[in-house]
């Protein structure tokens, strides 16, 4: 099988495939490493067609040795051509990848799906994270589903909506007073002392490969074809960085031709440490201690990955850019408007910064970019309470058009 075992980023140390989350020779963050010389483009293209309707039609490029049976499917959501939207930002082709149809409203079920499915494989009976949202609902509902403990630890000043999608499923709810930040160092605390696979701790090799999938996703519906551009949201910077993996692992075994696109990434400005650390020529990025957005899902103030999404981004060709809270409702008003979609606030940082670089004119008109939607906008309804107004009519014609207007004004 093309797994081999993990790999430090830093120094190539390898491992085994357990939980671990850092390289003990140098500290340096673990990955999975694969062979994929033996795989036949042609063969693994026939698989891949063949597949399930998930993310495990990918399985030759996930960490198993078999492919796992999983209570909840994630993966294969709408790529949807936004000709609307193009033409409003002056682009020839805008294609929107809506991740807000998986099972719990946004893209962790796919980085979910492969953690818990490796903690299951490893023995684990109770399952863990630290979130911003978005990752407590799905552990607690993948969790649910799969009959595993589960217990999932928040900001305490988090959406509203995001705390009643995660506690309905039965999870043990743990709201922290303090930032993500200091929720991930609790938690990471945990990790060394409880016999729990925190999935974005010492699972975190095995749950940053479901981001991968998204890749995979956008080429395989274009016709294993590549996008001149991609447009993400970063906030570890491990989406951001592992969707152009799964471009690369690809384009390696020959299922695609060309070279990785340009990758853009998004951050809040009240959450902007990888933004400002591209902007001012600096590898690695100052925390940001006191995160202050209404993007709430983006607000880690330290991102593990942050110095490999700048890397990318300058190879690529793209780059990093933040937005300021009113923009990013704009961006969710634009996006609702002109596609149908209603995206969560990361969804309008994405957007609001593919619109800067269509007004800025980094964006050739004859590309085809893809803009990647990571949540619903119906967990993060706050967002855009007060940018509209209802008007509010007697139940009579003479009401209505007093309100609106009559035909013969019209």
């Amino acid at each position: 099988m093309p797994v081999q075992g993990l790999k430090c980023k830093e120094c190539g140390e390898r491992y085994p495939l357990d939980a671990r989350y850092f390289c003990e020779k140098c500290f340096g963050p673990l990955e999975v490493d694969y062979d994929l010389a033996g795989l036949d483009a042609a063969e693994t293209r026939r698989r891949i067609q063949a597949g399930p309707p998930s993310i495990w039609r990918y399985a030759d490029f996930l960490p198993f040795e078999r492919r796992p049976r999983t209570a909840l499917a994630a993966g294969i959501t709408p790529l949807v051509r936004a000709d609307r939207l193009a033409e409003k930002l002056g682009i020839r082709e805008v294609w929107v990848k809506n991740d807000a149809a998986n099972p719990t409203h946004s893209f962790k079920d796919r980085v979910v799906t492969i953690a818990l499915a490796k903690a299951r494989e490893l023995g684990y009976d109770v399952v863990a994270c630290a979130s911003t949202g978005n990752l407590a609902n799905a552990v607690a509902a993948h969790a649910a589903a799969a009959g595993l403990e589960s217990y999932v630890f928040i900001p305490a000043d988090l959406e509203e909506q995001k705390i009643l999608a995660t506690g309905v499923y039965g999870t043990n709810l743990v709201a922290v007073r303090g930032s993500y930040d200091e929720v991930n160092r609790l938690c990471t605390q945990l990790a060394d002392d409880r016999g729990w696979a925190f999935v974005n701790v010492n699972l975190r090799p095995y749950y940053a490969e479901g981001s991968k999938t998204l890749g995979f996703e956008i080429a395989e519906q274009l016709g294993f074809e590549l996008p001149d551009r991609v447009v993400a949201p970063i906030a570890s910077g491990s989406l951001f960085t592992r969707i152009a993996r799964g471009f690369q692992e690809w384009i390696d075994v020959g299922l695609l031709e060309g070279r990785i696109p340009a990758m853009n990434g998004a951050q809040p400005a009240g959450c902007a440490p990888v933004a400002a650390a591209f902007e001012a020529g600096r590898d690695v990025c100052r925390p940001v201690r006191f995160p202050e957005t209404i993007a709430k899902s983006l607000a880690i103030g330290d991102p593990a990955d942050g110095p490999y999404a700048i890397e990318l981004a300058r190879r690529s060709g793209g780059g990093i850019d933040s937005v300021n809270d009113e923009e990013i409702r704009e961006g969710i008003r634009l996006l609702a408007e002109t596609t149908g979609v209603f995206t969560e606030t990361a969804g309008g940082v994405t957007v609001a910064v593919l619109r800067k670089l269509a007004e800025r004119g980094d964006i050739d008109p004859g590309e085809r970019v893809v803009l990647t939607i990571t949540g619903e906008g119906l967990k993060t309804l706050d967002a855009v309470r007060g940018t509209f107004e209802a008007r509010e009519v007697e139940p009579t014609v003479e009401s209505f058009e007093e309100a609106v207007g009559s035909p013969a004004a019209a």
